[in-house]
C-alpha cells in the first residue's frame, strides 16, 4: 500500500512537464526584441506584462499623446529631458505550454484495455500572458534602448515610469485634463 502511495504521489507531483514558460516581467525588462519575440523589431525593447484588456495601452497612449485615431503605433514623437524621441509599441502574447502525463497514462490504459482514449483534448494545456513590448530610437533612428546607447539609462527610466503610470492610470480621459491644466499654466 505504501508503495502505491508513492507511486501516486510521484505521478501528481510530476504529471505536467513544460514545454515552453511564459515569463513574468511584471518589473518590466530590456530584450533583443527578436530574441523575446521573432515578430518584433531588430532592436533593443522595454517589454513588461500587460494585465488590462486588449488594446487597452492604445487607449493610453493615444490619450497622454493626443494622437489621431488613425491607428498608428508606431514612430510616435515623445521628448526626454527635452531631446526628441520616437516610440513604438507592440501587443504581444507568449505562451506557457505543457504536457499532462495523467491523462495520457490514463488513455494509455485504456487503449491498452481495448477501449477508446477518452482524453486526448487535455494531453496539453496552454495558457498566454499578453506583454506591451516599447521600442524608442533617437531622431537619426538609434536604438536608444541598446545598452551601448549614451543615454539609454534615461531611457530605460522613461520606458519605466510609462510602464507605472499606465498601470496606475484607471481614467484615460484624466490624462487629457491633466495635459489641459500644464498648458493652462
Amino acid at each position: 500500500m505504501k508503495r502505491i502511495s508513492y507511486i501516486l504521489l510521484l505521478s501528481i507531483c510530476y504529471s505536467c512537464i513544460p514545454l515552453q514558460i511564459a515569463p513574468n516581467l511584471e518589473e518590466g525588462k530590456v530584450y533583443k526584441a527578436k530574441k523575446f519575440k521573432r515578430s518584433l523589431p531588430k532592436q533593443h525593447t522595454y517589454v513588461f506584462t500587460d494585465p488590462k484588456d486588449a488594446n487597452e495601452f492604445y487607449y493610453f497612449i493615444s490619450s497622454k499623446f493626443q494622437m489621431d485615431q488613425d491607428g498608428d503605433e508606431n514612430n510616435i514623437p515623445i521628448l526626454i529631458e527635452n531631446r526628441r524621441y520616437f516610440l513604438s509599441f507592440y501587443e504581444t502574447e507568449k505562451t506557457t505550454q505543457t504536457i499532462n502525463l495523467v491523462p495520457l497514462a490514463l488513455d494509455a490504459t485504456l487503449i491498452a484495455n481495448d477501449s477508446e482514449p477518452i482524453l486526448e483534448d487535455i494531453y496539453t494545456s496552454r495558457t498566454g500572458s499578453w506583454y506591451i513590448a516599447l521600442t524608442i530610437t533617437d531622431s537619426n533612428l538609434n536604438d536608444a534602448l541598446d545598452p551601448t546607447y549614451r543615454d539609454a539609462t534615461k531611457v530605460v527610466s522613461f520606458a519605466t515610469q510609462l510602464q507605472e503610470e499606465y498601470l496606475a492610470t484607471q481614467n484615460y480621459n484624466s490624462l487629457l485634463l491633466q495635459k489641459t491644466v500644464q498648458t493652462n499654466k
